[in-house]
């Protein structure tokens, strides 16, 4: 899918690009490329004569080729963006390109991105560009309201993990975890982590493309002071995401804790079982031996007499247990 997004009187316009002619016929800051099939990169490369790589969005590519700066002034940045859906949460490779140094060429003050999948930060930024006039000037101001985007995305996320963590110590520290309830709260807690793992790896890479960015030398001096901010809201939300690692180990060394102290209670059932049966084992055993010369073996209430004997050697350390409270 290949789309392209004007600016028309402060705002965003989206024009989905069918045909060679249809990309002819405007004047872009914003050319967005999801999944671009063959055609689609040769139109591209046609119009504004740029050559997308074709690992632009490979993932094991090395990280210091993401940020660069080729020979003929085109700005390469390839990010990672955060996805949280019924799919599970993953990282989007996104690859940009942006000329903003060279104006012989046609490509000058237009961004290129392309990705696999549809963001929904990319999703978002659309939204409010076009809701929002003045939001956006030119190609790196969408450059940075993608980032600035996206860490307001990860905050968002950050919420709902708090937010359901606080329902998680409820549970926990109620005291009446059970071993299906445990097995629930173990699974949630690993998915926050994971997701939370996932948030801060996302705001570091944010940080090196904002970084990057000013390093160029190529914002202006408004737009030096919004990437400035973002690096503020980074800072924030990396104190936030340490804070949600300690709940997160808390509540899991607490889960486990319940855990073991209802295996224990399972242990201690059989450990007062198996000591109350230890006399009535013993008396039987005694009399299972084949001695001659055992007076009670010939009597006739040798044999109730012996049973009776047993459970009262049961009963006994049962009703002494009980009493000092073992058995609860």
């Amino acid at each position: 899918m290949l789309n392209v997004f004007t600016l028309v009187n402060g705002r965003l316009f989206q024009e989905e690009i069918e045909s060679l002619e249809d990309l002819a016929r405007f004047q872009p800051i914003w050319v967005d490329m999801e999944s671009p099939t063959s055609e689609e990169r040769r139109w591209v490369r046609q119009h504004f004569g740029l050559s997308i790589p074709e690992d632009a969005m490979d993932d094991d590519i090395e990280e210091s080729a993401r940020f660069f700066e080729e020979d003929n002034g085109e700005l390469h940045v390839r990010s990672d963006f955060l996805i949280d859906d019924d799919d599970g949460p993953r990282h989007v490779r996104v690859a940009f390109i942006l000329n903003d140094r060279n104006p012989d060429l046609k490509s000058h003050g237009v961004l290129f991105s392309i990705h696999d999948e549809d963001l929904p930060v990319f999703r978002l930024l659309r939204l409010r560009a076009r809701r929002m006039p003045g939001l956006i000037d030119d190609a790196k101001d969408v450059l940075l309201a993608l980032f600035d985007t996206d860490v307001e995305y990860c905050a968002d996320i950050l919420e709902g993990i708090h937010d359901d963590l606080e329902h998680i110590s409820t549970q926990v520290l109620s005291g009446q975890l059970t071993d299906d309830v445990a097995q629930q709260v173990l699974a949630a807690i690993a998915r926050h982590e994971d997701l939370s793992g996932r948030i801060r790896r996302d705001m570091m890479d944010t940080r090196r493309a904002i970084s990057f960015l000013m390093r160029m030398r190529l914002l202006s001096a408004e737009q030096f002071e919004d990437a400035r901010q973002i690096l503020r809201d980074i800072d924030s939300l990396e104190g936030h995401t340490s804070f949600l690692f300690d709940k997160i180990n808390f509540l899991m060394d607490a889960t486990i804790g319940f855990i073991n102290i209802n295996q224990n209670k399972i242990i201690k059932i059989f450990s007062v079982a198996s000591v109350a049966l230890l006399p009535p084992t013993l008396i039987a055993s005694i009399y299972g031996m084949n001695f001659e010369y055992m007076p009670e073996l010939s009597q006739k209430w040798g044999y109730p007499a012996a049973l009776l004997l047993m459970v009262a050697s049961a009963v006994g350390p049962m009703l002494y247990f009980r009493k000092r409270g073992w058995l609860k």
